[in-house]
């Protein structure tokens, strides 16, 4: 093994020894009581690792992505298909969406402080019609692979 191709695996051996770390300072330092500052301090710190893992996540999957791009422009076709039509249902899901703010109780409070507005509204409704127009696709996808499977025999 030579020393690029153990990188990869350091990097990870230093990720879980953090996140173990972390994570058993959390568990000594819970306590019954919600405003414990030490106890919050150990909460906001696995928070920060959690949000630094997943930009990282997020950075390495787009770099890879780049450069897949780039070195095989062919096979990245089916990658850039994929994408534009989640960019597709997520379009159809924005413009199937309403900025009406729902009505149930409490909705008075979150109205008040500004947090919920027509826009979030609008959003909000765009993330769950993207999750039941993609659930419905792969559904029917399931469906129609086990049909044509039968009929292909």
């Amino acid at each position: 093994m030579n020393k690029l191709s153990r990188l990869p695996f350091i990097i990870l051996l230093v990720i879980v020894a953090v996140t173990v770390v972390l994570l058993v300072s959390l568990m000594s330092n819970i306590s019954s009581v919600n405003s414990d500052p030490k106890m919050n301090m150990w909460v906001d710190y696995n928070l920060y690792w959690a949000y630094a893992l997943l930009i990282f996540g997020v950075g390495i999957i787009l770099i890879y992505g780049l450069f897949q791009l780039v070195s095989d422009f062919k096979s990245a076709k089916g990658m850039l298909l994929g994408v534009g039509f989640v960019g597709v249902v997520v379009l159809i899901a924005y413009l199937m969406a309403s900025p009406e703010i729902p009505k149930f109780p409490g909705v008075q409070k979150f109205v008040d402080n500004g947090s919920l507005t027509p826009s979030v509204s609008k959003w909000v409704d765009t993330g769950l019609f993207t999750t039941y127009l993609l659930l419905g696709i792969a559904i029917l996808s399931l469906i129609y692979a086990s049909v044509s499977k039968l009929f292909s025999r």
